[in-house]
């Protein structure tokens, strides 16, 4: 198998493009906040805006992360171990849970984004509630991805498993 049809299969299964994507809404976010940060402090509007765009797009980047896992679900749920599996669906259920909140996270950098470009001087709080927002999301998705990393990583098991899920 050549590496193009070899690259071709990998990208083609849901749950090669889940563990693809998935750091995104978490590293990603982060790696936004900090930039976000440092525009806020610098009081430099190209920078904010950078940073609101970084992240607007890496809370965009939830939405296929969340359709590529519920894509994956069956397929993970045939190769994981018993305690794998209630992971899983702790990953799965907490995701459908809080998914929305980085959709309002991306509509608030929006909304910050048009604030900067037609107010400047008055952008300020709306970035610093995008700030705020994209912190609390920052810790929710932390919280999603560590229930996903448990599901095929035996290493991180540390803690009893979640109670098991109706599906």
């Amino acid at each position: 198998m050549n590496s193009w049809s070899t690259l071709k299969e990998h990208l083609s299964r849901p749950e090669y493009m889940h563990v693809l994507i998935n750091p995104l809404p978490v590293y990603g976010l982060a790696v936004a906040i900090v930039v976000l940060v440092i525009a806020l402090v610098a009081r430099n509007r190209v920078a904010l805006v950078t940073a609101l765009t970084l992240v607007l797009l890496t809370s965009l980047s939830a939405w296929p992360t969340y359709l590529y896992g519920e894509a994956a679900y069956d397929r993970i749920k045939g190769v994981a171990d018993p305690v794998g599996e209630q992971w899983l669906d702790e990953h799965l259920a907490r995701s459908e849970r809080f998914i929305a909140i980085f959709y309002v996270l991306a509509g608030l950098a929006l909304s910050a984004i048009i604030a900067a470009a037609k107010w400047p001087r008055g952008s300020g709080p709306l970035s610093v509630a995008t700030l705020i927002m994209a912190i609390a999301t920052l810790a929710i998705g932390s919280w999603i991805a560590y229930a996903g990393g448990h599901v095929r990583h035996k290493e991180f098991r540390f803690e009893s498993p979640p109670p098991a899920h109706q599906r």
